[in-house]
């Protein structure tokens, strides 16, 4: 039961009892006054009519009508007249029931009133005495109808108290409030700071739950910094802080082999005049300033595109990977632009061929080994050509590029649900035992045939014709038509440009409202670089799912490892590590320190971490021993 509502009881039952004590006072009181009152009527009317029949002839009949007049115009219980001798001369007895009052109350507050006595004489002698009593009736309608008046009022005092009561304690207990919202929250996994309220016992348990936060995101956030710095030493190159060749060549796997990109894109090798020669020629200082703005010019080129990520791979040989670029020769002209306009006019007198750059088209499944030859025979060809020369082979056997508005017609239909499909893939956990749940990934059925072309081939289409909003919406559709028909979880990944889009989040909002059943197995998961791309809304979205009982996560996590100490006010139910840091890693001594910091982290606040991409079963131990929680990938079945 709630503070609130014990405050509440406390005070009815004071107000009860307060009510009961007033009114057992009050009526008990009146009772003794009016008792007073009926007695003292008593003698009065005793003497008063006697005095009257001792004045009249003592006919039997007359005094009778006497004491029947007295007795009908007094309200009388009784009158009685008994001779010296104990004769009954007159009487008069009130037969009817009290009335004005329940017979209970009358039980319950009985009227104790001595009856009037006077003597009647004839002449000098006593004729007999006279004795009556009043009827009680009316001082027991009197006490009801007060004890009814006194109720009524206090009812009409206690409704206004409970008004006024109900805005001071919500007044006084707000700061309570705050605090209960702050555990609340913490339990959640949120971590947020209250003012601290003017009362003092309540200032006192604010201040100390306010430290404890504080603490606690202190402690995450050195955390935090501390991993991010192991992960920049593990993962960069110390001089360029491009990608280390490891770090690199795990991505470009991953995109090679995974469905978050389109099927095809561009590799670009960068490669400057030899290292011995550079630092012959330059010395090795200005060689490793060098080195820097070359790798600064490539980290940039990525600017805005996802996906793109730039890497030495080996002495003063570079390497980037654009997804996004739509021929090899655009992606070849924006670096030799970008070199030649910003680094060679600084160098060009020292060194006059300063690079070469070669570009190549690659499929999602090539291998890395036939990719990156292309990319060397490319970049032979570019040194063939002259100084700061580039070379871009595209591939000739590559499908015709669909038109935008045919991409729309596809997209439109298949946000009706015509052409969506889903491929279901396994999440089990670190012991390769249970199934944790599975994750949907959504295919474009393309013709009549029913050829898939998976999400990253189309997702980044529909961002440009803001149709990713209606076609998430449709994957959620048919997760929650797999929830009713088949067992388990299911988890749904969310376009990076949907979580933005109000109009969507009503939608689904309602959506799952209607399903309550389903909420408590979907899982909702949004790409890292779309989470802190729209931040504020992902937090918002979040919190409105996990109020409906939907589980929420961050995929491909780890990218951004610096601004992860945002996460710690999101609730977050789990993350799924980028494939880059987990494959390979029985070979990779730094990443297996790094994920062990990251998983205690996560775990030290309650969120689950799942590790991509996974290629081996073998792994799975490994990564238990690291403290992941689970897997997925093409090793996991």
């Amino acid at each position: 039961m709630s503070l609130i509502k014990q405050l509440w009881i406390a005070i009815i039952l004071v107000m009860t009892m307060a009510f009961a004590a007033s009114t057992v006072t009050s009526v008990l009181s009146a009772r003794q006054y009016l008792q007073q009152q009926l007695q003292v009527k008593n003698m009065d009317n005793a003497t008063a009519l006697a005095l009257s029949l001792t004045q009249l002839p003592k006919d039997p009949v007359m005094v009778e009508l006497q004491v029947s007049a007295q007795f009908d115009a007094g309200h009388y219980r009784f009158i009685r007249i008994v001779s010296p001798t104990g004769e009954k001369l007159v009487e008069r007895v009130f037969e009817g029931k009290i009335e004005g009052a329940p017979a209970w109350f009358a039980n319950l507050i009985p009227i104790v009133v001595q009856p009037g006595q006077a003597l009647i004489q004839d002449n000098w002698k006593q004729y007999g005495l006279l004795t009556l009593a009043s009827q009680e009736q009316y001082v027991y309608k009197s006490l009801w109808e007060g004890t009814l008046e006194l109720l009524l009022w206090f009812v009409l005092g206690g409704m206004a108290t409970g008004v006024v009561g109900t805005f001071l304690l919500r007044h006084i207990t707000r700061p309570l409030n705050d605090v209960v919202g702050q555990a609340e929250a913490i339990s959640e996994r949120r971590f947020v700071l209250i003012p601290e309220p003017h009362t003092p016992e309540l200032r006192a348990l604010a201040r100390g739950m306010n430290d404890m936060v504080g603490r606690l995101k202190s402690m995450f956030n050195e955390e935090s910094a501390r991993l991010d710095a192991l992960r920049k030493k593990v993962n960069r190159d110390a001089v360029t802080g491009l990608s280390s060749r490891e770090y690199f060549m795990a991505h470009l796997r991953e995109v090679l082999t995974g469905e978050q990109f389109a099927a095809s894109g561009s590799l670009v090798l960068v490669r400057l005049m030899d290292l011995n020669e550079l630092n012959a020629i330059l010395g090795r200082q200005a060689t490793d300033v060098l080195l820097k703005e070359v790798g600064t010019e490539l980290y940039e080129s990525g600017n805005g595109r996802i996906g793109q990520r730039a890497g030495r791979v080996k002495g003063a040989e570079f390497a980037v990977v654009c997804p996004s670029h739509e021929t090899a020769l655009a992606a070849a002209q924006e670096i030799h632009d970008r070199l030649v306009n910003q680094v060679l006019p600084r160098w060009k007198d020292q060194v006059p061929d300063l690079f070469h750059i070669g570009a190549v088209r690659y499929r999602r499944e090539q291998s890395v080994g036939s990719l990156m030859s292309s990319a060397d025979e490319a970049l032979a060809k570019a040194a063939n050509k002259g100084t700061n020369t580039f070379e871009a082979v595209d591939d000739a056997q590559a499908k015709p590029a669909i038109a935008a508005e045919t991409w729309r017609t596809l997209l439109t239909e298949a946000a009706r649900g015509d052409r969506l499909a889903l491929s279901f893939f396994p999440v089990m956990s670190a012991d390769g035992k249970q199934l944790l749940h599975r994750e949907s990934a959504v295919r474009l059925k393309m013709d009549e045939a029913g050829t898939l072309m998976s999400a990253g081939d189309f997702m980044p289409m529909a961002a440009q014709l803001n149709l990713t909003a209606p076609l998430d919406l449709g994957v959620v559709n048919m997760a929650i038509a797999h929830l009713q028909s088949g067992s388990g979880d299911v988890a749904v990944n969310l376009s990076a440009e949907t979580i933005a889009d109000f109009h969507f989040r009503n939608e689904l909002a309602l959506l799952l409202k209607a399903q309550p059943d389903a909420c408590k197995r979907l899982l909702f998961e949004v790409p890292e670089y779309g989470v802190f791309r729209q931040f504020d809304a992902f937090r918002d979205l979040a919190r409105a799912l996990k109020a409906l009982g939907c589980r929420v996560g961050v995929e491909y996590f780890g990218q951004r490892f610096a601004e992860s100490d945002k996460l710690a006010d999101l609730a977050l139910d789990y993350i799924k590590v980028h494939p880059s840091y987990v494959r390979g890693i029985a070979d990779n001594a730094g990443n297996q320190e790094f994920l062990t910091g990251l998983c205690k982290v996560a775990h030290a606040i309650g969120i689950t971490v799942l590790a991509l991409g996974v290629e081996r079963a073998e792994d799975l131990p490994l990564l238990a021993k690291l403290g992941f929680d689970g897997a997925t990938g093409p090793g996991i079945r």
